[in-house]
């Protein structure tokens, strides 16, 4: 077994056929790659779901394996698109003569959907002045995110979720691959609590997995500790909380959410979500509390303080149980 290559690298689909559940996307692509003159692209949907893979099997498919290094710019656009970024680099990698005549180079920004308005603007005057040599490549979770200038100027191709079994089916070849043993009467137990903690994503349950095994989990297999590295509650703490929210017990509540190490809250929140209909609450009040959920996770995610947020939502779980 080795665990020194990444197993999203290692295991990073390489052609349209192992794509994993996205038939329609995958029918029109293989077409679109029958023509050098292809579209600039985007490729939107939720997170793992095999857009980043789709991109450099185009670009492998124009490209020479010599050509990758000269002709292929692959960035997270999160972490470096920024205004000098696309005056300068991007610019430069865009106006290098070709290393042969009529060949194409390629530009796969993920993420793009996090490029500020004004960068994106700057984007937009380099992909209009491009010439038909050079095809950009948009990955983002959220196209409604990117401006429209740039969206008419490339072919859309939305990305769905992955459904459970496809996920389990792919973690499964990578077992055998691998010559993983899993305990016969654990295996269905650990694949579903990897596809819990992936929430759809594949990329992040093939992760979860590969540090399972780094850190030697599976023989003696523990759910509660992939479920505590992952920044999940584990099953006690989540039990205790839950009769402290039903006992309406905020001193308590907040002990147990600021004893758990490494809690992620993003990840909080979906335990959280998922044990609401369990609690004594109205239907009204559990509709308000959904979106009271979609706050807190919002303004999480634009950087507030996360233990705050976290409070806020537990109080006001407690406010709206029925007596």
């Amino acid at each position: 077994m080795s665990s020194v290559i990444p197993w999203i690298e290692k295991y990073r689909p390489k052609t349209f056929d192992e794509i994993v559940s996205q038939n329609i996307a995958v029918k029109n692509l293989r077409e679109f790659v029958k023509n050098t003159n292809i579209p600039h692209l985007i490729f939107t949907g939720p997170a793992g779901t095999g857009k980043t893979s789709t991109a450099l099997i185009i670009a492998r498919h124009f490209l020479k394996e010599e050509e990758l290094d000269t002709n292929l710019l692959e960035l997270n656009a999160s972490d470096t698109v920024r205004i000098d970024f696309v005056r300068n680099v991007l610019k430069n990698f865009v106006n290098q003569s070709l290393v042969k005549n009529g060949s194409l180079k390629f530009v796969i920004l993920d993420e793009a959907d996090n490029i500020p308005g004004q960068v994106q603007q700057a984007l937009r005057r380099i992909i209009e002045k491009t010439s038909n040599n050079i095809k950009f490549i948009l990955l983002c979770n959220y196209i409604n995110r990117l401006i429209d200038p740039i969206i008419s100027r490339c072919a859309v191709f939305r990305f769905v979720t992955l459904p459970k079994d496809k996920i389990i089916e792919r973690l499964e070849d990578i077992a055998k691959k691998e010559k993983l043993k899993i305990p016969p009467n654990r295996r269905k137990e650990f694949y579903n609590i990897l596809f819990f903690i992936s929430g759809g994503d594949l990329r992040k349950a093939i992760n979860t997995f590969q540090m399972a095994v780094a850190l030697e989990l599976l023989d003696n297999l523990d759910i509660n500790e992939i479920l505590k590295i992952s920044g999940f509650l584990d099953e006690k703490a989540l039990e205790e909380l839950i009769h402290a929210l039903k006992d309406k017990d905020i001193v308590r509540s907040g002990e147990i959410t600021e004893s758990i190490q490494n809690l992620d809250s993003r990840n909080f929140i979906r335990q959280i979500s998922e044990i609401l209909p369990s609690l004594n609450l109205g239907p009204e009040k559990l509709i308000n509390l959904k979106a009271f959920i979609g706050d807190i996770d919002y303004r999480i995610s634009q950087g507030a303080n996360e233990q705050i947020q976290i409070s806020a939502l537990v109080a006001m779980i407690i406010e709206n149980i029925q007596s």
